[in-house]
């Protein structure tokens, strides 16, 4: 695992232009960046395409890095900036009404929760009629829930971000975003309070 002296160090070789420094910025962050794309947009050659641009702009930007947040901070927020750029971009060309509804590059956005598919009840067991129930009203919490805790619960529960990243996109320290995550929790879970008997769940809805 990295620490902040390998990331001092390799800031160092990034901005006086080091031979090798960009090989160990990829081997260090080209994996993690991938992954945070793709989490975003969903398609490789996109992730793929974000991940060298990503890269590439580090390493021509490192001298204009004040050290205000970690570096990797600094990275995973070029990354979500970039992906974000990239779904916009796409939904301006996308004229297919009959094409899925993406997640909203605004996370003030109500439209970041996507509306849940109204199923056939007919056709489903009771269960499945009880977690879709339950899936409904998640979304409706979702949507109720105030923006300061709605944000870290996307980031985390629903998008998969790790901690470090969600707190890079927020621009908020760690230990922050884990407490609006666990109040956000606590204010889901009292509000779907009602439902805990009917299922049995072996993990939150939310994440699934």
């Amino acid at each position: 695992m990295r620490d902040r002296q390998d990331d001092a160090r390799l800031l160092e070789r990034l901005k006086a232009h080091a031979d090798g420094a960009p090989a160990e910025l990829t081997a260090a962050y080209g994996s993690k960046i991938y992954q945070l794309a793709l989490r975003y947009l969903r398609n490789r050659e996109d992730a793929e395409e974000i991940t060298q641009d990503v890269l590439l702009k580090v390493c021509r930007n490192a001298e204009a890095f004040r050290g205000d947040a970690a570096l990797s901070s600094w990275i995973y927020r070029i990354t979500f900036n970039a992906a974000m750029s990239r779904l916009r971009a796409s939904r301006h060309r996308s004229t297919r009404s009959d094409e899925p509804a993406a997640w909203s590059t605004d996370l003030q956005d109500d439209r970041a929760i996507p509306e849940p598919l109204v199923a056939d009840w007919s056709q489903m067991a009771d269960e499945r009629i009880m977690r879709q129930q339950l899936r409904q009203r998640l979304f409706k919490a979702l949507r109720e829930l105030p923006l300061i805790y709605r944000q870290p619960v996307l980031l985390r529960d629903i998008q998969g971000m790790s901690t470090e990243e969600a707190s890079a996109v927020l621009q908020v320290k760690d230990q922050t975003l884990k407490s609006r995550l666990h109040r956000g929790r606590l204010i889901l879970r009292r509000q779907l309070a009602d439902f805990a008997g009917g299922l049995s769940l072996h993990r939150p809805i939310y994440g699934t």
